[in-house]
């Protein structure tokens, strides 16, 4: 099995992805034709050293950055093809994405924090309502839902974060670093939460980390390594 070929349908999948950036005189060369697919409902951790290029290829694989080269599938749909406005769109349904640095609103307490990602998709009605009230009681936080961010600990937060990713059922989870701000105990209970969320969901998960055990944690394990994708 490749890191291009899962073992069952690809929910996620790219092809031949290359970025560079001007560094100088010179050009670097991040990312030299990365091959990646993922299952639905697999989760996959991807390491690698400082500089590999980890979270540009997240970045890429949530349309948030365009490669220089190559190819990028949504499901069936070719999202490389797709225009910014389409792929704005698209995403709010397909992708749900945790941050290392979290990115919750500070003036919206948790509850309003958590539907934001419905909201992106228009009006809020009692089913979104209900939606996040659920979702932020599964994560823990069914009393800190008016609450606002500067109110909770790192970990609440994070726990926030997970709950707006999940909001509107999306197919697949970009976690970049999400326990970089962490102690050990409270990254280890996030990253427990989430894949037993994401499992509860159906959703597969691709978790950037730089923590192996945490990484052993998930069905697949990849490594970023000179500009290519790799098992580790």
């Amino acid at each position: 099995m490749s890191a291009l070929q899962p073992s069952s349908f690809s929910v996620l999948r790219a092809r031949g992805i290359a970025k560079t950036y001007p560094s100088g005189d010179r050009t670097l060369a991040v990312l030299t034709g990365v091959d990646f697919a993922l299952a639905a409902g697999e989760t996959v951790s991807v390491r690698g050293e400082s500089g590999s290029g980890k979270s540009t290829l997240l970045n890429i694989l949530a349309g948030l950055d365009r490669p220089d080269r190559g190819e990028l599938f949504w499901g069936t749909e070719a999202a490389h093809d797709l225009s910014l406005g389409e792929l704005t769109a698209r995403r709010s349904r397909f992708l749900g994405m945790v941050f290392q640095s979290y990115y919750l609103i500070p003036e919206l307490d948790a509850f309003a924090n958590v539907l934001l990602g419905a909201r992106m998709l228009g009006g809020v009605g009692a089913a979104e309502r209900a939606r996040a009230t659920a979702l932020l009681r599964r994560v823990g936080l069914a009393e800190r839902g008016h609450h606002l961010p500067a109110q909770l600990s790192g970990g609440e937060r994070q726990r926030v974060a997970v709950a707006r990713a999940l909001m509107n059922r999306p197919a697949v989870i970009l976690a970049d670093e999400p326990t970089g701000n962490l102690d050990e105990r409270t990254g280890d209970e996030v990253i427990g939460l989430l894949l037993e969320v994401c499992a509860e969901e159906k959703a597969a998960l691709v978790l950037v980390t730089h923590n192996p055990a945490h990484a052993k944690k998930t069905s697949r394990q990849l490594v970023l390594k000179n500009g290519q994708m790799g098992y580790g």
